[in-house]
């Protein structure tokens, strides 16, 4: 099958959206299928390398690292109309949308979408909120996924969001999954001691690690002021901050002001390739957000076998159970509790790594692409271009 993904962000980014549309690429060819992606040049001129397609674009300050194709003719639409994709699967709902829009409009074929982005959680960050609000952003979600003949949520929570909004369109929930055989690696006691050595810590040290984006929306701060309880209790205990973001030097600040500058460890960016190691020193993976679609990096840590310690959130349902790989908690309290608990409880901790690593398998990416090509087959089996023109005409399935 010729299939073509879209998505405004790519490599040399890093974010759940690129490592997801990644493996889906590799996991689809591996299966023989002809897979391209469609994509915004993040030095801004039209290329081609290999099976990416790259779009001309530039700089918008809506957001950090927000790009938008230029407004012009591109040849390369040009040779995507030639090649005839068969399914077209846009993953963003910007620029590369617009396109994959027109593509499918142009050679009648079904466009499945996955909804990646809470915008919600984010509106503050869009031009300061002062042009979407959340209305808005339910009625520009409507007015672009009513178009599209199949969307993917990745969770419950996403889907009944979407409901919520009034989509019309067919949601199907399929979690994202992730390269398992990335994170199952072996490190050994060596490896672990040179990280530790390199981070300034050794094996007395009991670890807390969050490992993504630093941004305002991740919640960071309240694990930083729960972590000022949790070492009350242990007092050898330290969290690792892993990843670079907007909200990095706020977070610096507040560790300042918190007398804990010995006790949190802020490492930047991380090289992709070496990330397992850090979730394999760390006794458990604590995070606070509430604005995952699906949460990668909590599935990351149990493919680690790293216990999990996160706020509740719907999105966390099914993923993380309560005392068997990890805990979800409600207030600062919770927090505590659980964390020291694991912490300090040497046989807990190794229970919950053993039952971490088996709740991780359902997450591979094989599974994910091969739920996701069954979509493909469904759409064009089905007749979901006549759903899409009435859709346009407005009658709704």
């Amino acid at each position: 099958m010729k299939i073509l993904l879209t998505t405004d962000a790519f490599y040399p980014m890093i974010n759940g959206v690129v490592i997801s549309t990644n493996n889906l690429y590799k996991e689809l060819k591996a299966m023989g299928h002809d897979v391209r992606i469609l994509t915004l040049s993040h030095t801004g001129e039209e290329r081609v390398d290999g099976d990416i397609y790259y779009l001309k674009s530039f700089k918008i300050n809506v957001y950090p690292d927000a790009r938008i194709k230029t407004p012009f003719h591109y040849s390369i639409i040009k040779e995507i109309l030639k090649w005839e994709p068969e399914v077209i699967h846009s993953q963003t709902e910007f620029s590369t949308m617009l396109v994959a829009k027109h593509i499918a409009r142009k050679l009648n074929i079904p466009q499945i979408h996955t909804y990646h982005t809470m915008y919600e959680d984010y509106l503050g960050y869009i031009l300061g909120g002062k042009v979407l609000r959340k209305g808005g952003a339910a009625k520009v979600t409507r007015f672009i996924l009513d178009s599209v003949d199949e969307v993917i949520a990745p969770t419950d929570k996403t889907k009944q969001a979407l409901i919520d909004y009034g989509i019309h369109s067919t949601i199907n929930i399929i979690p994202t999954g992730i390269d398992l055989s990335k994170f199952q690696r072996i490190v050994t006691e060596e490896e672990k001691e040179e990280l530790l050595f390199n981070l300034g810590l050794n094996k007395d040290n009991r670890i807390m690690a969050y490992v993504g984006r630093i941004a305002e929306e991740k919640n960071i701060d309240e694990v930083i002021v729960n972590f000022e309880q949790v070492l009350e209790r242990v007092h050898n205990a330290k969290l690792l901050i892993l990843g670079g973001g907007p909200h990095l030097e706020d977070l610096k600040v507040l560790v300042a002001e918190k007398g804990l500058v010995d006790s949190v460890i802020f490492t930047g960016m991380v090289d992709p390739t070496e990330v397992y190691k850090y979730y394999k020193i760390a006794d458990l993976f604590v995070t606070a957000s509430t604005s995952e679609t699906q949460g990668l990096t909590y599935i990351e840590a149990l493919s680690c076998g790293c216990p999990v310690v996160c706020r509740y959130d719907k999105v966390v349902d099914g993923v993380i159970v309560q005392g068997s790989n990890g805990f979800s908690y409600k207030n600062s309290w919770e927090f505590m509790l659980y964390s020291s608990e694991i912490l300090l409880n040497n046989e807990l901790r190794k229970e919950l790594s053993c039952k971490a690593s088996s709740a991780s398998k359902e997450y591979s990416s094989e599974t994910f692409a091969k739920r996701v090509l069954d979509l493909y087959y469904k759409a064009l089996n089905y007749g979901v271009i006549t759903q899409r023109q009435a859709r346009a005409s407005g009658v709704h399935y």
